[in-house]
């Protein structure tokens, strides 16, 4: 079935075994990657045309084969389509069980995730060490093993000894090059399994990874996306004041770990926060919703940009050691005149006086979130006249291939105007972020600190 992946539609490939002397004739849906459906089979030519007997047997072998690559199976999830396929695989092989375990989110354990007269081994949620035992030595070495005698030296899911398999074999679930799984098939009686047996069961092992890669890709990109929208403000907090404005624009290929917050502190003034979780999908995603809910709750116990760094920097590096994360923590305060910032290797902010001068603060920069060793970290004050800007951005909005940073600071500077927050949003996004020319996550916050005369309430 690989042959028939890589030379494409209309095309014929030799069948394995004793079927040597018939073709399988397919074509590929190309709507649907996943479908692998079989038309015929035909005499190859020049090839040894075998006897009747042996004719009903490979139209019986086809017909296994052609239930394992019906096409209706990838219209399922992924969890409907490998429980249908276990029952199908276990009925087209003979066998008594079947089962398929998958890598988990470490992928240092399988997990049995679908089985056919092995339920328990769902239910009780086996979880087999890779390397460990039959499935696991499958799944280290990404070969097929066949035992005909299980016992206990080969086989250590408990499971399958209780059930009393005498005979079992088992080969990888591959995809993109990685094994993501195994599927087994096993007998209540001595078997001894035939090349055949094996084509079989590989061949369903690969309809399953193909499926399953595909379909779980799918589904962990929409709760990537669903889990990092969830956790962006739905409505920034209103400041007598202060007016603010937010974008958040995920890239053109997997969705990374760029998330903004901004909340008002119990002390008073308001904080903003703006970071970029090294790495990208679900869990960059997972890691952002960790280190926003800690650095809230540290914002609650002190107002110091630099102490709230300090302490979520502590809690990542001791609870998630391998994440890196920029950050840059700002503290708006209470009078509006002032803003206090640390950033833990995250790019400046941006700011513009009321006459429309933009440039880049001067701000220090200590080492990212995650980083051991890092020194004591600081805070810069920057002076906010009445009417100013201040701007915060993730790094897919001034970065591209091929060129400088500072041409997409420069162009960030020219962009940024006096003016309400949201219409600066929508120009800034306008003049930066053109589809052509960025794959990153975009954040983007920009504030207005009202002008005098607004402040007072005066017309």
């Amino acid at each position: 079935m690989r042959q028939a992946a890589e030379t494409g539609p209309g095309h014929h490939f030799r069948l394995p075994g004793h079927l040597s002397g018939m073709c399988l004739k397919y074509s590929l849906d190309s709507a649907d990657p996943c479908a692998l459906p079989i038309r015929q089979a035909i005499p190859m030519e020049g090839a040894y045309l075998p006897n009747a007997d042996i004719i009903r047997d490979s139209a019986g072998k086809l017909r296994e084969i052609q239930s394992i690559a019906d096409a209706a199976l990838s219209r399922l999830e992924p969890q409907a389509l490998l429980d249908e396929l276990v029952i199908r695989v276990k009925e087209a092989l003979g066998a008594d069980t079947a089962a398929v375990l998958l890598t988990d989110a470490s992928g240092t354990h399988l997990v049995a995730t679908a089985a056919s007269g092995l339920e328990e081994e769902v239910s009780q949620g086996s979880r087999i060490p890779l390397g460990a035992g039959f499935a696991g030595s499958i799944a280290a070495r990404a070969e097929p093993v066949i035992l005909d005698d299980v016992d206990q030296r080969r086989v250590v899911n408990p499971v399958l000894l209780a059930k009393g398999i005498r005979s079992i074999m088992g080969v990888p679930l591959v995809a993109d090059a990685k094994v993501i799984g195994v599927m087994h098939v096993g007998t209540l009686t001595r078997r001894n399994f035939t090349e055949h047996d094996l084509a079989l069961l590989q061949l369903a092992a690969d309809r399953a990874a193909l499926a399953v890669h595909a379909l779980y890709g799918q589904l962990d990109r929409q709760a990537t996306t669903a889990l990092q929208r969830s956790l962006l403000p739905s409505e920034l907090p209103v400041v007598a004041g202060l007016e603010a404005a937010a974008r958040y624009v995920p890239g053109t290929g997997t969705v990374g770990g760029d998330w903004y917050d901004v909340f008002p502190l119990p002390a008073g003034g308001t904080c903003a926060v703006i970071g970029d979780v090294a790495g990208s999908g679900l869990p960059a995603a997972v890691i952002m919703g960790r280190m926003r809910s800690a650095l809230r709750a540290y914002a609650l116990e002190t107002s110091d940009p630099a102490d709230i760094l300090t302490r979520l920097d502590r809690k990542m590096r001791y609870f998630e050691p391998n994440a890196l994360a920029t950050v840059l923590c700002a503290v708006i305060g209470p009078g509006l005149d002032e803003i206090r910032l640390s950033s833990a290797g995250h790019l400046p902010p941006v700011l513009c006086d009321a006459n429309g001068r933009s440039f880049v603060a001067e701000t220090g920069c200590d080492v990212m979130i995650g980083v051991p060793g890092a020194p004591d970290r600081r805070v810069t004050a920057v002076p906010w006249p009445p009417g100013g800007m201040f701007c915060l951005y993730t790094d897919g909005l001034v970065e591209r291939r091929g060129e400088i940073l500072d041409e997409g600071l420069a162009r960030l500077c020219k962009a940024l105007t006096p003016g309400p927050p949201d219409l600066r949003c929508a120009e800034v996004m306008s003049a930066l972020a053109a589809p052509a020319s960025r794959s990153d996550d975009i954040a983007l916050l920009i504030f207005r600190r009202a002008a005098a005369r607004a402040a007072a309430g005066q017309p």
